[in-house]
């Protein structure tokens, strides 16, 4: 009787190994195969999208062709957020370090690092939160998509998925929220205000300008003339190379 129930306990542990297995190949080769399609067809929605409909923040979106986003946005975010954009692979090391730096001689203030590609695979794939497993996750979505996207791609999913606002995802939204235009219309100055709320979007209003977001544009602006004119930058943000 006895062998009889080690023998059955063996089996049962090996399909539940196998099943485990097929699961796991599933979940792989489906997440692969989502973020390939992801190269040429945008998200239908995100985690984050789903908890702002949750929360009854709504959610405005409009999804459009980096062709109808006018080049002063995507300027306008690479310097706002990750003006190394062209030059890593997903993954901004310097300044991690000094996030790491930062964070250890003050613990209370949480300094990130995240890079404009990380951000994206955040907001595409992911949840909000500061979990190792999500940062995890995050790591490998981050250089999956670097792999397979490339940068342009990247940029034109971040500015048609990042939250801009209260119930507001994407440049298209963010644009005729607070200006009453479409993203290929925008200014110089309406999108470096737009790039300035990035931080924390609820927060810092656009339209009004909150202080914050006044005193920020001015910087986003001067860092986006100091990025004009660089080849790489010029070529990501450009829908016609």
């Amino acid at each position: 009787m006895c062998a009889d129930k080690a023998a059955e306990k063996r089996s049962w542990i090996s399909n539940l190994t196998r099943t485990c297995k097929r699961i796991f190949l599933i979940l792989f080769f489906g997440q692969f195969l989502y973020i390939v399609l992801l190269k040429w067809i945008n998200p239908p929605i995100t985690l984050t999208q789903i908890e702002s409909v949750l929360r009854g923040e709504g959610l405005k979106r409009d999804y459009v062709d980096i062709s109808d986003i006018h080049s002063n946005a995507g300027l306008a975010v690479i310097a706002a957020e990750d003006q190394r954009f062209a030059d890593h692979s997903g993954f901004d090391w310097k300044s991690i370090e000094k996030a790491v730096a930062y964070n250890k001689r003050k613990p209370n203030r949480v300094r990130g690092a995240s890079t404009l590609s990380q951000q994206t695979a955040k907001n595409v794939f992911l949840w909000q939160g500061r979990s190792w497993i999500r940062k995890g996750l995050e790591v490998y979505f981050t250089a999956m998509i670097e792999l397979v996207w490339g940068k342009k791609r990247i940029l034109e999913v971040y500015l048609n998925v990042a939250e801009m606002g209260k119930g507001v995802y994407g440049i298209e939204a963010a644009s005729n929220s607070y200006f009453h235009k479409k993203a290929s219309k925008l200014t110089r100055n309406e999108a470096a205000q737009i790039a300035a709320a990035l931080p924390n979007p609820k927060k810092y209003s656009v339209v009004p300008k909150s202080k914050y977001v006044a005193r920020r544009s001015q910087w986003v602006l001067r860092q986006m003339r100091n990025l004009e004119g660089d080849a790489e930058i010029e070529a990501i943000i450009d829908a016609r190379k």
